[in-house]
């Protein structure tokens, strides 16, 4: 399975992005997906993560209220709205998938990665 992040960009505080993340190479909707995201000199965390119905989502506490994440299991994928941005949202964001279908908080459920997009906000 490769996944291909794209969507990042340089925007102000309070604006919106919307990420995605194209899967190809397996069957999608078999797939549980997640978006993590990274700063320099700090660990990978979890910010969202999305059932293979799309059926359950799970956010971290920082995000919840202001990203949504959703996926199109017809057009292999998955996509996260980032409304209300802050500059403590700024990162690399990657995607995730997990094959049957796992999800989870943790970087270990995902067995595929893509190559992660850049978000900064600035103030």
């Amino acid at each position: 399975v490769q996944l291909q992040a794209s969507g990042g960009g340089l925007v102000q505080a309070g604006d919106s992005l919307r990420l995605s993340c194209a899967a190809s190479g397996g069957t999608f909707s078999t797939l549980g997906m997640g978006w993590f995201r990274q700063v320099p000199g700090k660990e990978r965390e979890f910010v969202s993560t999305i059932s293979r119905s799309g059926t359950s989502t799970y956010y971290h506490n920082s995000v919840k209220g202001r990203f949504t994440i959703s996926r199109d299991n017809a057009k292999n994928t998955q996509y996260l709205q980032m409304n209300s941005l802050k500059p403590e949202d700024t990162a690399v964001y990657y995607c995730a998938a997990g094959e049957g279908g796992r999800i989870g908080t943790n970087l270990h459920s995902y067995d595929y990665w893509g190559q992660g997009t850049l978000v900064t906000v600035s103030s």
